[in-house]
This record gives structure tokens, C-alpha cells and sequence, in this order.
């Protein structure tokens, strides 16, 4: 007689953990620092080939998705042309039980402690220098969602928000039919700062990640259109969390987001 699952489904029935031959700790220690146009490192085989199937096999259907609305993003229609997921357990558990089984382990990964050490680690000198504190003296608080990018998205040069430590995407294309839509990094945000570029090719399971640093990790992304189809990624954020202040300020913004996603479903 087969057991059951937590939501009652038979445990043969629910997938496998993605967790096996993943080591994410270990590919950012080994990630090359590169320091132009900014400190960065880029990721290439991030997730093994099952899982990677496994992963896009499983990606919820758009409707699930809530708008991340910004004047670049949106479209004639009024609706947000980038579409956002977040991968805490209590979004995870409103996915259908196959889907669940995947996300919520690999959600757990990506916010785990030792992944958030590997990248402050990484970027050492960018972290101690902004915040002027020891590495072992700051914490930031993770947010991983899945970020799916309709036809009309277009991400102009920008700076991330300095309430945002460390910025982390992972692309997930099935194929390199989208390789012209990664994002281009620029050494300035005008003129022939803004013309000298790295675009990096939205290859599948490959990513990025920089320290956000006051002077700026400029990017942006090229306008797309609805021929490329969805452009998935799985963005990681560590956001600034000083303090108890901090601390209470982010449980109380995720425990906003989960009601406010429930009240658009």
C-alpha cells in the first residue's frame, strides 16, 4: 500500500528532489571575478541537464504569474509585459503538486546560507566597501522569483535600487533560439560610456550576478518582441536587511505580497 505525501498525493507520484548534482555554492566559488564594465561573474552550467528539464517542464502557466508593473514594460493594453513568481513556500504550495515538488527544493537551495555566502564571498571588496562592515557583520535577506518577459519588454540603461545588495538572474531558455535577448552591460548610462557593452547570450542554464555598488552595475535589456516568445529566467535578489528594523521590514513586505497575490488570483 503506497504512502502518501503531505497534500495527499501517492509518493510515487511526486517528482524526484532536483536537489542531486546541483551545487550552486560550488560554481560561484569558482566563478571568475571579471571587473569590466563592472564586477561581475557569469555562470555557465548552472543546474544539471535532467534537472533543467525538469525545471522548465514545471514552470507555471502565466495566469499564475502576478505584473510586475514599470513604464518600460508595459504594453497598449495596460497590462505589465513582465510577469513575476515568487519562490517562498507559501507561493510554491498554491502550484499544482508536480510543480510543487520542484520549486519548493529549489527554492530552499537558493535561499539557504551558504549559497547567500558564496556570493558575499565572491564580492568581498564591492559588499565591504559599501557598507563599510566586515563581510561576517552583514546578512541580506533573499528573494528568488521566476521572471517570465512577454513580446514588448524592453529594460532601458539603469542602476539597480540601493535597497538591493546583490543582484543574481539565471536564464532559462529551452534551446539558444533567444541568445540575442540577455542582458547588455554598460560602463555608464550615456554617451560613449553607454555604447561600450558586454551582451551576454541567453544560453540555457547559464546566469549572472554583481554586487550593487553605488556608482552603478549599469545594464539593460533590448526591446522584445512577441516573435522571440516568453523569455524565462529565475532572478535571486539580496536585499539589504539591517538591523531588527530591517529584519521586520522584509517579513512584513513578503507577508504583503502573499495577500496581495491572493486577493489577484
Amino acid at each position: 500500500m503506497s504512502t502518501l505525501s503531505r497534500d495527499g498525493a501517492p509518493r510515487s507520484a511526486v517528482p524526484e528532489s532536483p536537489a542531486p548534482g546541483l551545487d550552486l555554492v560550488r560554481l560561484v566559488d569558482t566563478s571568475v571575478l571579471e571587473t569590466t564594465p563592472f564586477e561581475h561573474v557569469c555562470l555557465e552550467g548552472a543546474f544539471p541537464a535532467a534537472l533543467y528539464r525538469r525545471l522548465l517542464d514545471n514552470l507555471p502557466e502565466t495566469p499564475r504569474y502576478r505584473e510586475l508593473r514599470h513604464p518600460e514594460a508595459m504594453q497598449a493594453d495596460g497590462h505589465s509585459a513582465r510577469r513575476k513568481f515568487y519562490l517562498y513556500p507559501e507561493h510554491v504550495w498554491l502550484l499544482p503538486a508536480g510543480q510543487r515538488a520542484v520549486w519548493l527544493d529549489l527554492a530552499r537551495l537558493l535561499r539557504s546560507p551558504a549559497l547567500q555566502e558564496a556570493f558575499k564571498r565572491k564580492f568581498r571588496g564591492a559588499l565591504e566597501r559599501r557598507f563599510g562592515r566586515p563581510l561576517d557583520r552583514l546578512t541580506f535577506y533573499p528573494v528568488p522569483i521566476l521572471v517570465r518577459d512577454l513580446g514588448g519588454y524592453r529594460l532601458g540603461i539603469h542602476a539597480d535600487t540601493l535597497r538591493k545588495a546583490i543582484t543574481v538572474q539565471f536564464y532559462l531558455p529551452r534551446d539558444d533560439s533567444q541568445i540575442q535577448l540577455g542582458t547588455i552591460f554598460h560602463e555608464g548610462p550615456q554617451g560613449a560610456a553607454a555604447q561600450r557593452t558586454r551582451r551576454l547570450p541567453f544560453r540555457p542554464a547559464t546566469g549572472y550576478a554583481f554586487p550593487v555598488v553605488p556608482d552603478g552595475s549599469w545594464h539593460s535589456v533590448a526591446p522584445t518582441t512577441a516573435a522571440d516568445g516568453p523569455r524565462d529566467s529565475l532572478m535571486l535578489t539580496y536585499y539589504v536587511q539591517d538591523g531588527l528594523g530591517g529584519w521586520l521590514a522584509q517579513r512584513a513586505k513578503r507577508l504583503a505580497v502573499f495577500l496581495g497575490y491572493g486577493l489577484r488570483r
